[in-house]
């Protein structure tokens, strides 16, 4: 995939007879968009880029490593020797294309887009910052999520959670999340290469090596240690047991319909483990009704996430619950929904909470009722904007939490 950028003079820009079509909206006199399009194909190669006016119309291609510039009448003469084929490199990834994860109303490898991870990372460790999806954060934020609400669970009624906690399980969510995430294209990388959206993925692109992606991941869960060590010992083994999850989860999509459950047993382990390195046990009146309430909530999400992929998921031979519920998703899920709230409602009895925390309750009802009734389970983008939606649900019931246990 390429970028093209092309600004444009003062004068209108008039159709020019070369194979390739520039089409203009204008969303406003000051600003048009351009983009430029395939024109036997109705996908632009690129997404629409917002230009000022400027004095005369020049132009750049971003092809793989290559850069080139110029002015108009040039730029036409330079397409008419570009083909799909030489946009479509054999990497597969260009600067701004190689999406790793969930990203919102885009799917991978279908346009290109540029994150910050372009912009601003040295150039031989975009690849591995794209491999632990640290531009799309969203991961990030449904794993620490669980982690918050028990440590906040577990604070002394009255007062406030321990932040340097926090602060630690947090940087443990990043990391975790990226080793998860590698782990996966390790290990999917042959389903990866059939999948629209994750073709131009490091591994599956032969941008990295596996080989590569294993030094990678060492470097991740070596650093996860590091984290894990500043824990108290019965944490440390806890922490640990959950790496059988992760290294085990991206394989139960061959074998089960119901890899969004694995996925929801791994993702809320931290419900368990913040409040063992608080209390240095667990209760398990309090923690396995979170923990329980964490699982149906990932199953909800990332059954609505699934959505995506379920064509190529048929063409590929991998199973999920978006395929096993089909037609009746919205039923399945919302029983989920109704049995994560009730969880929820049951850890905080057994916890003794103050009321502020039910009223948290409603609000993530809501938020819950409005994702499964709303979602057009047949657009991507759509699915994709529900789920990442969910970092409010986890903010919502944090708050609940936070708020419940300073008024008890």
């Amino acid at each position: 995939m390429a970028a093209f950028c092309i600004s444009r003079s003062s004068r209108r820009l008039r159709p020019s007879p070369f194979s390739y079509s520039l089409i203009q909206f204008f969303s406003d006199p000051i600003s048009p968009t351009i983009s430029l399009i395939n024109p036997t194909s109705s996908d632009p190669f690129i997404g629409p880029s917002v230009l000022p006016r400027t004095q005369e119309i020049r132009y750049s291609i971003h092809i793989g490593s290559g850069f080139h510039t110029g002015k108009f009448d040039h730029f036409k003469s330079n397409l008419s020797n570009l083909s799909v084929a030489a946009i479509s490199t054999s990497s597969g990834v260009t600067e701004g294309t190689r999406n790793g994860g969930n990203s919102p109303g885009e799917r991978e490898g279908s346009k290109s887009q540029v994150s910050w991870i372009d912009l601003y990372l040295p150039k031989a460790v975009r690849p591995y910052a794209h491999l632990a999806r640290l531009d799309k954060p969203i991961g990030t934020w449904l794993l620490a999520w669980p982690c918050m609400w028990s440590i906040t669970l577990a604070a002394s009624p009255g007062s406030l959670p321990d932040f340097k906690m926090m602060s630690l399980f947090g940087c443990g969510a990043l990391l975790l999340r990226g080793a998860g995430c590698t782990v996966n294209d390790l290990l999917d990388t042959d389903i990866d290469k059939k999948v629209e959206r994750t073709k131009l993925r490091p591994v599956a692109s032969s941008v990295l090596t596996p080989f590569q992606g294993l030094s990678f991941l060492g470097v991740q869960l070596l650093l996860g240690l590091g984290i894990l060590l500043q824990l108290n010992n019965y944490s440390i083994v806890l922490g640990a047991s959950s790496l059988l999850l992760v290294f085990s989860y991206p394989l139960m999509k061959r074998f089960t319909f119901w890899p969004q459950a694995f996925l929801g047993l791994t993702f809320n382990w931290g419900a368990l483990l913040g409040w063992a390195a608080v209390k240095g046990s667990l209760d398990p009146a309090i923690v396995l009704p979170l923990y329980i309430s964490g699982v149906f909530w990932t199953i909800v999400y990332d059954t609505i996430y699934a959505h995506q992929d379920k064509e190529d998921d048929l063409k590929v031979g991998v199973k999920s619950t978006a395929l096993r519920f089909g037609d009746l998703t919205k039923n399945w899920v919302t029983g989920f929904a109704i049995a994560c709230i009730s969880s929820l409602t049951l850890c905080g009895f057994n916890a003794d909470i103050g009321w502020p925390y039910y009223a948290s309750l409603m609000a993530a009802s809501g938020h819950l009722a409005w994702q499964i009734w709303t979602v057009d389970l047949s657009s991507r983008a759509d699915c994709n904007r529900m789920f990442v939606s969910n970092k409010w649900f986890g903010a919502i019931i944090f708050s609940g939490i936070l708020v419940g246990k300073l008024t008890s």
